[in-house]
């Protein structure tokens, strides 16, 4: 039974990634109060790091709550970058004009 309600879940919240425009960037925390779990922003990323898993999903448009990229993906960059998101001064996507409004 765990395993479905895991599965479920993580579709869920690869749904609601789905959701965010091209050009926009959403936070782990935004997409937890999104599927009513506020406090579960460590498991989208969980959920995330393995999307592969599930099917294709833009992953790459999902920050932390600075706007810091995830570390190591030298890649989210690049493919932010192709959807006219860029970095500031102090590497981080700048919240305030590519956040996401749902």
């Amino acid at each position: 039974m765990k395993r479905v309600l895991d599965e479920y879940l993580a579709y869920e919240i690869l749904s609601v990634v789905e959701e965010v425009p091209e050009g926009k960037v959403a936070t782990y925390g935004q997409i937890a109060r999104l599927i009513g779990r506020s406090k579960n922003s460590r498991l989208v990323g969980k959920v995330l790091s393995r999307s592969e898993y599930y099917g294709v999903y833009p992953c790459h448009r999902i920050v932390n709550h600075c706007g810091r990229l995830v570390p190591g993906w030298d890649e989210q960059r690049y493919l932010l970058a192709e959807e006219g998101v860029f970095l500031n001064d102090n590497g981080r996507v700048d919240l305030k004009r590519y956040q996401w409004d749902w």
